[in-house]
């Protein structure tokens, strides 16, 4: 587990890009990969969890995962809270959340 902290989701996902985190998980294709099979959650890993909360606005809450393959593929997923959360994120972790340690 990346044991790193950022001050902003900015910086998280600056920073994260930086150490070969560079795919990003929240693109259609990928999330259309995890749907329909082509990647296997079994083969994922989540590396790294980041929560931001917003001082005064619920919406500026969100989560910034790092996730890795067997393979060695590498990339992040950013999601909202609850009703912000996006139909790609829930998708991939709805999958992932069976197969983390």
């Amino acid at each position: 587990m990346i044991t790193f902290e950022y001050a902003t989701v900015t910086e998280a996902i600056n920073e994260l890009s930086r150490r070969g985190y560079t795919i990003d998980f929240n693109l259609p294709e990928h999330v259309q990969k995890f749907e329909s099979g082509a990647y296997s959650p079994s083969d994922f890993r989540i590396a790294g969890v980041y929560r931001y909360e917003g001082e005064t606005d619920p919406a500026d809450e969100a989560v910034v995962y790092a996730l890795e393959s067997k393979a060695g593929l590498k990339g992040l997923l950013v999601s909202g809270y609850g009703s912000a959360a996006g139909r790609g994120p829930a998708a991939i972790l709805k999958k992932l959340r069976h197969y983390v340690p």
